[in-house]
């Protein structure tokens, strides 16, 4: 499988300096139209294997609507987003001794109606979860489609991140955030960069 190579869109710099100043940073046109529409292809034909995503241990909860597959070494398209991941992950160790060794990752479904409500993907550090990354993977996108990424930042500032197609959003995992309610089929990965070896 050919290397995926950090994206060229936003210099590695640039997001680790985001980072730092607030906490999120985001990569438009991160990869080539065709890797873009062969993970689209990928993620499409296995929208029958996608099920109800859980809070943990299982239990579904009204927090969230959206449905998941978990990324595995069959999903091999899906499998260069993750190394993509991986080569930014040493930058954040190099940079903030995150102490990264592990990405963890799903595809995400929200379909009309459907959200995730106001939360931490790390509460009170307890998972591991350093930094969170979505990437948007659908290939059309219009701004009243809703399913706007919510975030608050490391100061306070709230921001409405718009799910673009070929977008990825990286930010703290400890930052409050939400995906507001659908109005369209809306097409992700959803990965957390981790220091520790569980998965939940």
């Amino acid at each position: 499988m050919e290397k995926t190579l950090i994206p060229k869109a936003l210099p590695v710099d640039q997001i680790l300096d985001n980072l730092d100043q607030h906490g999120f940073s985001i990569i438009d046109n991160a990869y080539t139209p065709e890797y873009t529409h062969q993970l689209a292809t990928e993620c499409t034909s296995h929208l029958n294997e996608f099920r109800n995503a859980a809070i943990q241990n299982g239990i579904v909860s009204n927090i969230r609507s959206d449905h998941i597959l978990w990324i595995d070494e069959n999903l091999t398209i899906a499998q260069q987003h993750i190394q993509t991941l991986n080569n930014l992950a040493t930058e954040f160790n190099r940079a903030f001794y995150a102490g990264i060794h592990e990405v963890e990752a799903h595809f995400a479904c929200y379909n009309a109606g459907e959200f995730y409500a106001l939360h931490r993907d790390n509460p009170q550090g307890k998972n591991g979860r350093v930094i969170s990354a979505v990437y948007y993977l659908h290939e059309e996108w219009h701004d009243d489609w809703g399913g706007e990424l919510r975030l608050q930042d490391k100061n306070d500032q709230w921001h409405i991140i718009q799910p673009k197609p070929n977008r990825i959003a990286l930010f703290q995992s400890d930052l409050m955030h939400e995906v507001l309610v659908a109005k369209h089929q809306r097409l992700s990965i959803t990965a957390w960069l981790r220091n520790d070896n569980t998965i939940f």
